[in-house]
């Protein structure tokens, strides 16, 4: 999961390249630095406040205002304004980066280098894409996430391939998706439930370009289905769909991307497990799958096969899910979550599932969230 931070005043932009490609805060001055907050399950300190304690409300992680993109899952990396890679929680396997297995509940950097962009996490897999356009990983490697053409783990960055057109990374449990400049989308890892979209169920240990277009554009992945906007707005799905994950009014599996209907005003995907949500250009948002713990925000126990306008506001922004949670920030600056709310997941101070979305405090300065299968979550804010 990959989450790009610029600060407020929010427009709406689809600038393609060199971020997470959503919707998302822009300013004229371009990337800036944020403060960092964390909150819910910490046993493997993944949260950075220097302890293994959960929290159910927002804490700050450290005083300094300078973070910039965050991903989480288990274990968090997060970038800095100055273009340094920190990392901090599960240490297992090496997924830190910091050449070792040790697990830290404070920030470590990764090396000295200042050009690391856009961070991605797994299972113990970490991936960044580089200013440089290059793509590096490292981490857990059984079913090839890694990208290296083996099933080697490693504990420090390692590029894949010699590729300099990287554009954006997304990951979750143990498989990867990633774009380039040119629009081209490619996936490699765990393919038990054809969630590589390549016609198989075959892993691959070396990224594969998916099909031959050009204009794949924001992709979401979960454990076993991924989904992805494409340049011209449309909405596409693939991998399990038992719960009707893939919002195509059945519970067919597809082992290939299928459009979700026929609108071409998607804007923002998010994908957990079972269920899907996705915001639209204008400011709507929809949800579709398992409804297990009220993931789908609709004020309903009813799971879908298709996707369900939640509530009728027209300011939603960018959406993280995990599990049976989203959190997404609004075009006010506002935070709010629904679903699960196991370890204080959801931010609003109680360990209470939430069938609608609530209201992550009252602040208006909440930029980007991210969300990670180990029932934990962060939000940047601009200082």
């Amino acid at each position: 999961m990959v989450w790009f931070c610029y600060p407020k005043p929010f427009v709406r932009d689809s600038i393609m390249f060199g971020s997470r490609n959503f919707l998302f805060a822009k300013s004229a001055a371009g990337p800036a630095g944020n403060k960092l907050f964390m909150w819910g399950f910490n046993g493997y300190g993944q949260l950075g406040t220097g302890n293994t304690t959960a929290y159910s409300s927002p804490v700050q992680v450290g005083a300094l205002t300078d973070w910039g993109t965050l991903a989480s899952n288990g274990h968090t990396l997060c970038t800095k304004s100055n273009g340094q890679l920190w990392s901090w929680g599960r240490g297992a396997n090496g997924g830190l980066g910091l050449g070792n297995t040790t697990y830290y509940s404070s920030p470590k950097q990764i090396g000295a280098l200042t050009n690391w962009n856009t961070p991605a996490t797994g299972d113990r897999l970490s991936l960044c894409v580089k200013t440089d356009g290059t793509l590096w990983s490292w981490g857990f490697n059984n079913n090839g996430q890694l990208g290296q053409g083996n099933t080697l783990s490693y504990s420090s960055p390692k590029q894949i391939g010699s590729s300099i057109n990287w554009s954006k990374v997304v990951a979750t449990y143990r498989f990867v998706l990633a774009t380039d400049t040119t629009g081209k989308l490619f996936a490699w890892g765990l393919n038990t439930s054809g969630q590589l979209g390549l016609g198989d169920t075959t892993n691959r240990s070396s990224p594969v370009q998916i099909g031959a277009l050009t204009n794949w554009s924001k992709p979401a992945v979960s454990p076993d289905h991924s989904l992805c906007v494409k340049t011209d707005g449309t909405l596409w799905s693939w991998g399990a769909n038992a719960s009707g994950q893939l919002g195509l009014n059945s519970t067919t599996a597809h082992s290939s991307p299928v459009q979700i209907g026929a609108l071409t005003d998607w804007a923002t995907p998010a994908a957990g497990t079972n269920f899907s949500v996705c915001a639209k250009t204008n400011g709507t948002i929809f949800s579709w799958g398992n409804n297990g713990n009220g993931a789908l925000g609709l004020n309903n126990a009813t799971s879908y096969s298709s996707p369900k306008q939640i509530g009728a506001l027209t300011n939603w922004l960018t959406p993280a899910s995990s599990f049976s949670s989203t959190n997404c920030v609004k075009t006010d600056g506002t935070l709010w979550a629904w679903g699960r709310g196991s370890y204080g997941t959801l931010g609003d101070g109680t360990t209470t599932n939430r069938s609608s979305p609530v209201q992550v405090g009252a602040l208006t300065t909440w930029v980007n969230a991210a969300r990670s299968y180990a029932f934990s979550a962060g939000c940047t804010q601009t200082p």
